[in-house]
């Protein structure tokens, strides 16, 4: 049993999809309990049980009042492993986990601010898995550095995607022409991608400023990313590519459902996150599409990027930086960018794969029912 706050976008919902999926093709019995979202179409795609379940509060009488529910939900499914992917749900897992004399696992898909006592125990839960996961080495050390949590417990499993979907090979011509079509790009134009919501620390800003400097009158920036309510700093953004005179050369992307077929568009993909990322998803799947990337020199990326031979890293927060590694990419002949893509693409064959990352959690799963 799986158990996360909702199942809308995101990196732990996908992993958790598809850890499900993966364990019902195994034959074996594959729930998950969320408050719903939209990603539960593709667990019932899958043929996996949902139990839709407050999970999302964090108010402490829903907490309560859950850990009765969940005990139930494995008494009555003959649950043997019980998987907990975020803070809310956490200590409602837990507890009934002890309470049925279940094993917990929990992932650490992030860090975690910790203002006072009483933040710090709430995280802590996270740390009480029989054996806890850390989506990267960046987060691995700092669970170690904030909790000293035993290695004999901590494990690394990095977080893979769909190998299948991320094809170039798969992405017809068709689909790239209608998207080129109805985001309206000029032809021949050479395109530099940021996917990423609309949150300042994901690096708009700072990808608008290094356009300015990049000097390049051609280049067009796509930023795809919903906004998700953030109204204010889309109305920054908007501000800020105004008074750089960059409005024919700058669109923001509210949503796309192809993004196989965008990320083959792009002449080189960016990740410009000035707070480090947990993964990230987007360097791994531009070079699965054997696109050139250029991310920030901090967190995951340090990890997902293989600098100089898959693409380029370079210092936060620094437009001038991130000017020169869009340059790099922008200007490689045709040979080297070829190699470049064919580099790319066995880079995260053998390290980011989703295949790769289920059977490691399933490996988890199968220690901890050893165990029993």
């Amino acid at each position: 049993m799986q158990i996360i706050p909702e199942l809308e976008t995101g990196g732990a919902e996908q992993g958790t999809v598809d850890v499900a999926i993966a364990i019902k093709r195994l034959g074996w019995n594959s729930i998950v309990v969320s408050n719903g979202g939209a990603k539960v179409a593709d667990l019932v795609r899958g043929n996996v049980t949902h139990m839709e379940l407050p999970v999302h509060s964090k108010n402490p009488f829903v907490i309560w009042r859950n850990t009765s529910r969940l005990e139930h939900l494995i008494k009555a499914h003959n649950v043997d492993v019980v998987h907990v992917r975020s803070r809310a749900p956490g200590w409602s897992a837990f507890l009934a986990a002890r309470r049925t004399g279940r094993p917990l696992v929990t992932t650490f898909h992030g860090t975690y601010n910790e203002n006072g006592r009483l933040k710090r125990l709430y995280n802590s839960v996270m740390t009480r898995g029989d054996r806890v996961i850390a989506i990267s080495d960046f987060i691995a050390d700092h669970v170690r550095e904030q909790f000293g949590i035993d290695d004999s417990r901590l494990i690394t499993i990095r977080r893979g995607i769909d190998l299948r979907r991320f094809n170039p090979g798969a992405v017809t011509a068709q689909r790239i022409i209608q998207l080129s079509s109805s985001w309206r790009l000029p032809d021949g134009a050479p395109v530099v991608m940021l996917p990423g919501r609309l949150t300042r620390w994901k690096g708009q800003l700072v990808m608008i400023d290094a356009l300015k400097e990049l000097e390049r009158d051609d280049a067009v920036v796509l930023m795809v990313g919903d906004e998700q309510g953030r109204f204010d700093y889309r109305d920054e953004l908007d501000a800020r590519i105004r008074n750089l005179g960059l409005g024919d050369r700058v669109r923001i992307i509210d949503d796309c459902r192809d993004m196989p077929a965008a990320y083959m568009m792009a002449d080189v993909v960016v990740s410009a996150s000035t707070d480090p990322e947990a993964f990230g998803r987007v360097p791994v799947e531009g070079q699965a599409m054997g696109r050139p990337v250029v991310a920030t020199r901090h967190g995951g990326a340090k990890e997902t990027v293989s600098d100089g031979i898959t693409g380029w890293l370079v210092h936060p927060g620094d437009p001038k930086a991130l000017a020169w590694g869009i340059r790099q990419a922008l200007d490689l002949p045709n040979g080297k960018r070829a190699e470049m893509a064919e580099a790319a693409r066995i880079w995260v064959e053998e390290r980011f794969a989703v295949d790769r990352m289920c059977e490691q959690t399933l490996d988890v799963y199968r220690s901890l029912v050893a165990d029993l």
